[in-house]
């Protein structure tokens, strides 16, 4: 048999924050698929339907109900499970919602990874955390080049800002000075900041993936709020990878023990109305067309792209699909789960196969095929 990333994840014991979310999902069946031992802690998805319920996922993870800001009960949940490396993706994911609940916000983003930080240095089978935060973490100042680890973290709105704070964090709990201090070991910490995520599955609010899909179920218009509006748009499975390959690398390597973007390259970014004009064309829905509703409170910044020179030169990882197979892998999945008895869970490893193979064919290390034991 032949594994990837190096063959780390097999018979690693793996615990995902965040597991019922959009991209939470994704990782845990991923994980799943590469021999990993899974546990999830999370609370309900955050969607009806989810990626988590319509993959059958329960079956295939430890399914842990909780949240990330009840301390005692995540302490608890990682010292009787012995997690070897965490991926702490649990928060709340939405710009617009962090303005009518910006201290719920502040709590979970910030004092939520706080809690996973403190509780896997205090745990000594825990080797490694790669806490996910966001490309918002980036005091956003409107520039057309992207956005380089090094740049000043910040936000004008309780999401971004949240985002920030948390990076912050992770550089105290990353230190090794405050580690042997306050715990007396060592304990490999990364975060990795993407954002602007699509792929089959995403049925959240205020996303111009879902929102197309709800509307064309609904047999109405879609409105679009900032069709001008530039983000670097990529499938799930593109930071994913970059999360998967850094986990894998990271307790081998101090040097790896910083922050990390993970994007399409620069100039791959598009505009909402380029996206949702390529969508509707695969969709070809009949009852659906375009309204423009412009936002006038400007809730969301109009620019945002990310440097990932530094994942590349260092990870020697690379983004896999262009947008129009991205556009192709997300209509097929939500094609899919429409059909009756479909099983979207062996879909999801397909697409993930079908990822794989292509990243292989590309040269990219992370994918490059492992010999291990059955």
């Amino acid at each position: 048999m032949f594994d990837t990333f190096n063959g780390y994840y097999r018979g690693k014991r793996v615990m995902v924050t965040g597991h019922t979310g959009f991209k939470g999902s994704w990782l845990a069946i991923w994980l799943h698929h590469l021999g990993a031992k899974v546990t999830g802690y999370s609370l309900e998805p955050p969607t009806a339907p989810s990626v988590f319920v319509v993959s059958n996922l329960a079956r295939h993870v430890l399914d842990i109900r909780a949240d990330v800001r009840d301390f005692d009960c995540l302490d608890r949940a990682i010292r009787e499970h012995r997690p070897e490396i965490i991926f702490h993706l649990a928060a709340q994911p939405l710009v617009r919602t962090s303005f009518s609940e910006p201290r719920f916000t502040f709590d979970v983003n910030l004092l939520g990874t706080v809690n996973v930080l403190d509780a896997a240095l205090r745990c000594e089978g825990v080797r490694s955390v790669v806490a996910i935060t966001s490309d918002k973490c980036y005091l956003n100042v409107g520039r057309e080049h992207g956005y380089s680890e090094t740049d000043t973290l910040g936000g004008h709105d309780p999401y971004s800002a949240s985002k920030a704070c948390a990076e912050l964090a992770i550089q105290v709990y990353q230190n090794e000075r405050f580690q042997r201090v306050s715990a007396g070991r060592d304990l490999a910490i990364a975060s990795a900041r993407a954002g602007n995520v699509i792929g089959g599955g995403d049925w959240a609010r205020d996303r111009i993936v879902p929102d197309l899909i709800r509307a064309m179920e609904a047999g109405r218009d879609l409105e679009i709020r900032n069709p001008d509006s530039t983000r670097p748009w990529q499938h799930v499975l593109e930071p994913l990878s970059g999360y998967l390959w850094l986990g894998a690398l990271l307790d081998g390597d101090r040097r790896l023990r910083t922050s990390w973007n993970f994007g399409p390259d620069e100039g791959r970014a598009y505009t909402v109305l380029d996206l949702v004009s390529k969508l509707i064309r695969r969709f070809r829905p009949p009852d659906t067309q375009l309204v423009i509703n412009r936002d006038v409170t400007g809730a969301e910044a109009r620019l945002l792209q990310l440097d990932c020179s530094k994942a590349h030169h260092e990870l020697r990882w690379r983004p896999t699909y262009d947008l129009d197979q991205t556009l192709d892998a997300i209509v097929e999945w939500f094609v899919a789960a429409a059909t009756p008895d479909e099983d979207m869970f062996e879909l999801t490893r397909e697409q993930i196969e079908r990822y794989t193979a292509r990243a292989r064919d590309k040269g990219i290390p992370w994918a490059a095929p492992t010999e291990c034991q059955p």
